[in-house]
């Protein structure tokens, strides 16, 4: 046990109980906001000798404390997180639904981020009211919040669309951001490739319409490796037709991409009714659409007010626009109007998901004018959320092993983000 203040009587240390230097010592807290408390706990145990790499806590407030803890090499262990006894008690009727918005919308906006950048050494002192919530005042002036103002936990409460909200808690849980896209020549090689990466990826990219054969089997084996892994579908159809057709296409046909696919995307170049189109078959089954908002080609026509009209259209349907295909939504700036974003922080901001194409661990081309770009580039820079990996995963001798590597990269861009780095 570690003593606020050294008494003048007794043992008159600061550290009680039995121990020897070079032990190993996990920290027990109650509660976390910030992770200040245990920040404070840390220092005089290491100059006692003792070794501290993990924090088990009875309730994790999400207010940013995983985050300030990851910095300084401690991992958070939490029995309970606030949203998910939210979750719950909602469930239960204990709790009102409008009730667990606003502590959601609460919690997001007032994350410790300012503290963490701030704290400096163990020890710093604490942050004041309005440093601790540096997203705050923004959302209550209906702006979006720096983009990484908030953990992927925090804006998963924002989210409008369930699917945003399930990809973004899950890849919280599962500490990826890394979607590895299955453009391969055979249905047996794509699930091979699931099996192998799925413990990797957050989310599995799938073009249907190349593969050598597609039945019900190959949708119910791929349905299976995705529940065993903890990963979503994400058939990259781009959809580009009018409502009535994208609906039959979507619904039926050979493929039947509604009935496995949690994730599909559209181009808006037919206008707002294939989002309508589409959502008439998708929402009743809890999927969600991402919208081609940028393209990582060149020469790509996806650009300037292409890209705000469909920023505009996603405000329109939040219950089903999950996010965007996008390349860099940091240099988004647009009219006030939009960047409200359905009272959800904004879209560069808040509960939509972008996923950005074409990443490699080292930046280039090819000859046909696909653009790459490194994890750090599209999380950090760039602003997005999910790198989609194709050739540098599947080209690989070892498929498996590369995934591990990207995974491991996209993860640090994602927590130098959340620093300001």
């Amino acid at each position: 046990m570690r003593r606020k203040e050294v008494k003048d009587y007794g043992t008159k240390k600061a550290i009680e109980g039995a121990y020897s230097r070079g032990e190993r010592c996990l920290i027990v807290e109650d509660l976390v906001t910030s992770g200040a408390s245990v920040a404070e706990t840390v220092a005089p145990l290491n100059e006692a000798g003792l070794a501290c790499s993990d924090v088990v806590v009875l309730i994790d407030r999400e207010q940013g404390a995983e985050a300030h803890l990851r910095a300084q090499g401690l991992r958070l262990h939490a029995a309970f997180k606030l949203t998910r006894m939210l979750d719950v008690l909602v469930k239960h009727g204990k709790v009102a639904r409008e009730t667990a918005d606003k502590v959601r919308a609460f919690l997001a906006a007032n994350q410790t981020r300012a503290a963490v950048a701030g704290a400096g050494a163990v020890g710093g002192a604490a942050p004041s009211a309005a440093a601790a919530a540096p997203a705050a005042a923004a959302i209550a002036a209906g702006a979006a919040p720096p983009r990484r103002a908030l953990t992927y936990e925090a804006r998963a409460s924002l989210a409008p669309c369930a699917l945003a909200r399930q990809c973004l808690e899950l890849m919280a849980r599962k500490r990826t951001n890394l979607a590895v896209a299955a453009d391969v020549a055979t249905a047996d090689e794509m699930l091979a490739l699931a099996e192998k990466c799925g413990p990797e990826i957050c989310v599995l990219k799938t073009h249907v319409d190349i593969f050598d054969r597609w039945d019900a089997g190959v949708a119910e084996r791929l349905t299976a490796l995705a529940k065993k892994h903890d990963f979503l579908i994400f058939e990259d159809r781009k959809f580009a037709d009018i409502g009535n057709t994208v609906a039959s296409q979507y619904e039926g046909g050979v493929y039947r991409i509604a009935d496995w696919s949690h994730i599909t995307n559209a181009h808006l170049v037919p206008g707002p009714g294939i989002i309508e189109g589409l959502k008439q078959v998708g929402l009743p089954k809890g999927r969600g659409l991402l919208l081609l908002a940028e393209m990582s080609s060149k020469g790509t026509l996806a650009a300037g007010d292409y890209t705000r009209a469909v920023a505009r259209a996603a405000e329109q349907h939040p219950d089903f626009v999950m996010g965007f295909i996008s390349v860099n939504p940091a240099s988004w700036s647009f009219d006030a109007s939009c960047d409200e974003a359905s009272g959800a922080g904004g879209f560069v901001g808040g509960g939509f998901v972008h996923m950005t194409p074409g990443v490699q661990l080292s930046a280039g081309g090819d000859a046909l004018g696909q653009q790459y770009l490194t994890p750090e580039t599209v999380l950090g820079k760039n602003g997005s959320d999910v790198i989609i990996v194709g050739r540098g995963v599947i080209r690989a001798a070892d498929p498996a092993k590369a995934a591990a590597e990207y995974r491991e990269a996209g993860w640090r861009a994602y927590e130098a983000s959340l620093l300001g780095k």
